[in-house]
């Protein structure tokens, strides 16, 4: 889904690491919340179990099956969703490296919802009988991998105010600055671009706008000199007036100074 170059002035496509940084997004997601000591570190690296590739558009997990232990994104980017008895969808959060689909997930008995990859992506796997057992063991590393998951909380909320509050603008405005903070925090965002492998229709079935909708409100973010967007690519031109535009307020992502910057 992504493209494999870049015109000029646009990040370049990112690419695959090596199985040795399993846990590097996850490591670099976590130090924003507390210390990762290096037994921390091999701790991490002995529970994320590597897996196997997943192409682009392909279900990771599906809605109302048993889960199969706690996943980590590795690489590429993916979506929480559901789906309507009709068929229609509404992605509920866009997973970046680093992200868990659901540190908390072996506690239920089914999935209430669905993951799958928007682009082609690498996910780790870490049994849940092993996390339970780090609450006795490392409580320290336990409390930071809650704090990271509070953030995870506190980001669906502030989606539910944009889908019910802000105007369409504000909305795909609010969430391109979203991913780029939450890029920038784990090393994969180049200046103000990133890899965006997102359809129309994603954003759609993101913000509750039909397609035609979104393909007008980018046309008017692109006029405004606010963004460029191609080949699967976003490069926001203008951060502090996208800023003024959307009323993001990037608190909620709990980030450093250096990485609002």
């Amino acid at each position: 889904m992504s493209a494999s170059g870049a015109g000029p002035g646009l990040p370049r496509r990112l690419a695959l690491r090596d199985d040795d940084a399993v846990t590097a997004p996850l490591i670099r997601k976590l130090e924003r919340f507390g210390a990762v000591s290096a037994e921390d570190r091999g701790i991490l690296t002995r529970l994320c179990v590597p897996g196997d590739p997943v192409g682009p558009r392909t279900e990771i997990a599906r809605e109302g099956e048993p889960p199969d232990g706690v996943f980590v994104l590795v690489e590429g980017m993916a979506c929480r969703y559901k789906l309507r008895a009709d068929g229609t969808r509404q992605i509920l959060a866009y997973l970046v490296p680093g992200d868990f689909c659901d540190l908390d997930i072996g506690l239920l008995d089914r999935r209430d919802h669905a993951i799958a990859s928007l682009s082609a992506c690498r996910i780790a796997r870490m049994d849940p009988a092993s996390l339970g057992d780090l609450v006795s063991q490392q409580p320290r590393l336990v409390t930071t991998l809650r704090r990271a998951n509070l953030v995870d909380d506190a980001t669906l909320r502030e989606w539910l105010v944009n889908l019910g509050s802000r105007s369409a603008i504000e909305r795909i405005a609010h969430l391109f600055l979203e991913l780029l903070m939450r890029l920038r925090a784990v090393g994969l965002a180049r200046g103000d671009g990133y890899d965006l492998p997102v359809s129309q229709l994603d954003l759609a079935d993101t913000t509750g706008l039909s397609t035609v909708h979104v393909n007008r409100t980018l046309q008017e973010l692109k006029r405004q000199g606010l963004i460029e967007l191609r080949s699967r690519i976003l490069m926001i031109r203008n951060v502090q007036r996208l800023t003024s535009l959307a009323g993001f307020d990037p608190r909620y992502l709990s980030l450093s100074s250096t990485m609002l910057r």
